[in-house]
């Protein structure tokens, strides 16, 4: 399975999205999430501890309306479409908002949350997603009357259920047996609770709902697309209008910012201040713009290593967690590290409640599933367990297969990783109370945003921006036009005051996390190279051309696994005898058969050529003199250095 993006890819972005409450439509029940938390809640009802066993804590009751699941829908995306990424409207809408519409009051928390995801085409490429969902008041009264309605029926539906006496079972039942008038005693309480902390009133709260705006892109530049859907958000929960339309601003980042070029770094202009990418050279580790010392920090360095000899040996993975960014970081972080190897297998870091039969799947898979924050793992039922590594993010743990074999080297390998991270201030441990919510939204302090009232009502202005029929493309293009400013030239006179040597200013923090990505990936990437430094000698070249080769590709052994074992220390067999019956690993084999010169070579293994080139060079010795010795990573600094020097990129602060 190829990862690589479209072939026709020359823009940062090719979608603008926005999703969220559709109007015209209603309230509609997401029906598909609503039957899997009725069977969820039905187990839990019907199981050992069954008839109302925490109803002091009103969680056996039916989910009140401002917890329910109501349907998303895809408002609007720009342009209509393109010729080399065709807009998957079910897809984009499931996942920019896979728990559908949320329904908060002014008594709840409403902070943005930031989470990017994955489209797989059926060619095995890749397009990326970043979302951003917000909350925005509901101004429509028809939605307020609904969700009032929905409210008083409830509360109808958990008096009776409240007011109802349980049947006895047996003496024990009948032992404890309420009169008729108990269970109206408690039930005064229960009801209370519930309508202090989870209730609407239409006369007298504020009705907030979610909403998300997207952008779809070719690469995955996760940095980048934060800072642009922040600043745009900003901009309309500002009350102060953006120096220019925010049309034009959608259009620049949909028509005239191209991606950067290879070895290159880009700066283009966002609402309120410049943005920066960098795209790797061809001598570098491939595009990674995820935070990795986040799934550090969640999982820890002996947990991270154990799910990394899951994911190589191609074992079924399930990741949980609340957060989807945590689902998509360890996802993405763990797939990067296998370097110069790919993950062949099904592929989904956010599993949508409509793809849940995925799961019972006999293949390997790496998947993310969403966690209420309240089941355990007691009451998820999986299939296959006994091949399941099974990750519970939130609570830094983890559930290994059995039989799994050690990694090379663990306990030096360990202690390499950790003497990277602490010398970025990371726990080797990691730290089971961080949050990605932390650092993730210092642009939106509180400061920044106006009185609830205000704030919420953040239709209004999308809607005026975006969402107005006669706003097409065109229309953006030709107010471009008519500004008669572009926001590159801004952006040159900026950097002409500003920024004399003409080197990028990259923000401190985001250096810190490309420098300790960077440190981190070579550290792993060079597990491989010196274990397999002489991998070409034991490649079975076909003895007939290659197409004839390829059609008999499954009766053909392309590797010569007896000698390359026999030629191993003995402390690595049990791993290595199992991950060269890999998909990956043979993937890679054949790759290498079919691209004998440079030119042809894929961007990975090009570079991971080169390392073994040098490798040899440096290491004179003959493949039968294999020794089990460890040997660290020599050259972090000079893959920092052609990571920054090469593209411009200034390191240090703004002064």
């Amino acid at each position: 399975m190829t990862t690589g993006f479209s072939s026709g890819s020359c823009r940062f972005a090719d979608y603008f999205v926005i999703c969220g409450l559709d109007t015209e439509s209603g309230l509609e029940p997401d029906e598909l999430s609503a039957l899997c938390q009725y069977i969820e809640a039905t187990k839990f009802r019907d199981g050992a501890r069954g008839k109302l066993a925490r109803g002091n804590e009103g969680e056996n009751f039916e989910q009140s309306p401002l917890r329910r699941t109501f349907k998303s829908k895809v408002l609007a995306h720009y342009p209509d479409n393109v010729e080399w990424n065709p807009f998957d409207q079910d897809a984009v809408g499931m996942l920019c908002m896979p728990k559908g519409l949320s329904f908060r009051t002014q008594m709840d928390s409403r902070e943005p949350q930031f989470h990017s995801f994955i489209i797989t085409r059926e060619d095995g490429s890749r397009t990326y997603g970043f979302a951003l969902t917000f909350f925005e008041e509901v101004t429509s009264k028809q939605i307020c009357s609904a969700m009032q309605t929905l409210y008083h029926m409830h509360n109808a539906e958990q008096y009776d259920i409240l007011h109802t006496p349980t049947t006895p079972q047996g003496p024990e039942d009948q032992r404890h047996q309420h009169t008729p008038s108990r269970p109206m005693l408690h039930a005064a309480p229960a009801i209370s609770r519930l309508q202090r902390f989870n209730s609407y009133d239409i006369s007298r709260d504020t009705l907030y709902v979610s909403k998300c705006i997207c952008l779809i892109t070719p690469m995955a530049f996760a940095q980048a697309c934060r800072k642009v859907l922040q600043q745009l958000h900003q901009a309309v929960t500002s009350p102060q209008p953006p120096p220019l339309p925010l049309e034009s601003y959608i259009y620049n980042i949909l028509y005239e910012v191209p991606l950067p070029p290879s070895g290159r770094s880009l700066k283009f202009s966002g609402v309120y201040g410049p943005v920066v990418c960098q795209r790797p050279s061809t001598s570098e580790l491939p595009l990674f713009d995820f935070a990795i010392s986040e799934m550090f920090n969640l999982l820890g360095v002996e947990n991270v290593l154990q799910l990394f000899t899951c994911a190589l040996l191609e074992m079924q993975i399930l990741l949980y967690s609340q957060h989807y960014q945590r689902l998509m970081t360890v996802a993405e972080s763990i797939t990067a590290l296998m370097f110069p190897f790919q993950w062949q297998h099904v592929y989904v870091p956010i599993l949508p409640a409509s793809l849940l039969h995925f799961l019972d799947a006999p293949v390997p898979y790496l998947m993310g599933l969403h966690s209420n924050g309240q089941d355990d793992r007691t009451k998820l039922e999986l299939p296959q367990e006994a091949n399941l590594c099974f990750v519970d993010i939130d609570n830094h743990f983890i559930e290994l297969p059995e039989e799994l074999p050690q990694f090379p080297n663990k306990l030096e390998f360990i202690q390499e990783i950790s003497e990277v991270l602490m010398s970025f201030g990371v726990s080797p441990e990691g730290n089971i109370y961080s949050s990605d919510s932390q650092a993730k939204y210092r642009g939106f302090r509180a400061a920044d945003m106006v009185s609830d009232k205000r704030n919420g009502n953040l239709a209004s202005p999308l809607n005026s921006y975006l969402l107005r029929e006669n706003e097409t493309i065109a229309r953006l293009q030709a107010l471009v036009k008519r500004t008669g400013v572009s926001l590159d030239k801004l952006e040159v006179r900026e950097d002409a005051s500003s920024n004399k040597d003409g080197r990028v200013q990259c923000d401190e923090e985001e250096l810190k996390m490309h420098q300790l990505n960077i440190q981190v990936r070579e550290v792993f990437a060079n597990r491989f190279t010196q274990m397999f430094a002489d991998y070409e000698v034991f490649v079975i070249q076909p003895s007939h051309d290659k197409e004839s080769w390829f059609t008999n590709r499954d009766q053909m052994q392309n590797f010569d696994k007896a000698s390359f074992l026999s030629d191993q220390p003995e402390p690595y067999l049990p791993f290595l005898s199992r991950f060269l019956e890999t998909q990956m690993f043979a993937s890679f084999i054949d790759s290498k058969i079919l691209c004998h010169d440079d030119e042809e070579k894929e961007h990975t293994l090009r570079v991971f050529d080169a390392r073994v080139d040098k490798i040899r060079m440096l290491n004179v010795r003959t493949p039968t003199l294999r020794t089990s010795m460890y040997q660290k990573c020599t050259n972090i600094e000079e893959a920092v250095m052609a990571k920054f020097n090469s593209k411009g990129i200034k390191v240090g602060s703004n002064t």
